[in-house]
């Protein structure tokens, strides 16, 4: 799987294929740093396992980019932006088989549980979450990885033929595009929240405790980046707090701490204390205190919020009608969308950011009857 040759036979194997299952594995769930790890490709007969970190993949899969080669992914959301962000690739014809899944109104939308409904295939969770940027990976988990796209084409079949029958197809179409899309699209970060926040507990700390736990956190921070770990696997949320809250003054002390790894502080601790010693030296002045709130949105007007109660039942009873999942009928942020753009028509309602033309045909005029 880390061969050049091996990446260039898989190349010639999607250049050739009509259709092409995709499946990528990350490391964010334990490397510091999130990053692509394994691509999985299967065509109709064979199945490949590529490593990124060893291979540049970029001029074979170059060939996903190709709007007359359909790609079949799984929850493609995440992967698509993987794929773009590592390899600078863009999916152009997607079939995401979760979303055929979901617009089919199925009680279970995970590819394992797809698998064994509609292929009586069980597939094993042991590798859900394994270190995918280790190596060498073992034969197990290679095999593991491969059974991600090995089925996705019969699964994408039966699913399309399907949706064919109910005459939701063309949903699935819209639903992937908006996806390849969205994938597509700049993300504009806002500023970063201040770390503390995402303490319980916090809130109610002194200014010098929380100065404290902004540099303790800082240091778990230098400690992921350093072993190349993510920063809960380093040492928890609730163990930094509690380092915080008892303010250990020696290697013992910390060591005691609940929840604080002993072999951290044997081989970290005392740049620990440091960082701890550091913030009792700070003045009164030069602490800084838990952040105050942001300013909340205005609240919607009581007018408002009977509008999307009345859209919110609109969007309900035809859900159930669809026997689908209310929100993949149209999300509630959707909704609260179409209530402040308040259209008067199917054309202007389309116009609403996320609207899709499937959703207006289905439920669009309930909606608007609704907005009155």
């Amino acid at each position: 799987m880390d061969t050049p040759e091996r990446a260039r036979e898989a190349g010639l194997a999607i250049a050739t294929a009509d259709t092409i299952a995709v499946d990528c594995e990350a490391a964010g769930y334990h490397r510091y740093s999130d990053r692509l790890c394994l691509v999985q490709l299967s065509t109709p007969s064979r199945t490949f396992v590529l490593d990124p970190l060893a291979v540049d993949l970029k001029p074979q899969l170059k060939e996903l980019e190709d709007p007359r080669r359909r790609v079949l992914m799984h929850g493609a959301a995440y992967d698509l932006r993987l794929l773009r962000r590592d390899l600078d690739i863009r999916v152009a014809h997607l079939v995401d088989t979760q979303v055929q899944a979901g617009l089919l109104g199925e009680p279970a939308v995970g590819l394992q549980a797809l698998l064994e409904r509609h292929l009586g295939i069980r597939v094993s969770k042991k590798f859900q979450k394994a270190d995918w940027a280790r190596r060498p990976l073992s034969a197990e988990m290679v095999e593991y990885a491969a059974g991600d796209t090995r089925h996705l084409h019969r699964l994408a079949t039966i699913l399309g033929e399907r949706l064919r029958e109910v005459g939701r197809a063309s949903w699935v179409e819209e639903e992937c595009a908006w996806l390849v899309r969205s994938a597509s699209s700049p993300v504009t970060p806002g500023p970063p929240a201040d770390p503390v926040t995402r303490f319980r507990g916090a809130r109610r700390l002194s200014p010098r405790a929380v100065t404290a736990l902004r540099a303790v956190i800082g240091w778990r921070d230098a400690v992921a980046r350093d072993l190349d770990r993510a920063p809960f696997r380093v040492a928890s949320d609730a163990a930094l707090l509690e380092v915080v809250v008892r303010s250990p003054a020696s290697l013992h002390q910390l060591a005691r701490v609940n929840g604080f790894p002993a072999r951290l502080a044997r081989t970290r601790g005392r740049s620990l204390l440091r960082v701890l010693e550091d913030v009792e030296c700070l003045s009164a002045a030069e602490l800084s205190p838990y952040p105050m709130p942001a300013r909340k949105r205005s609240r919607p007007t009581p007018e408002e919020e009977a509008t999307f109660e009345r859209l919110k039942a609109a969007r309900n009873r035809v859900a159930d009608e669809l026997a689908l999942d209310r929100g993949r009928v149209m999300a509630n942020n959707v909704l609260r969308a179409v209530a402040a753009a308040n259209p008067g028509s199917l054309r202007e309602l389309v116009a609403v950011a996320d609207v899709r033309q499937w959703q207006a045909e289905v439920l669009g005029a309930r909606l608007l009857a609704a907005m009155t």
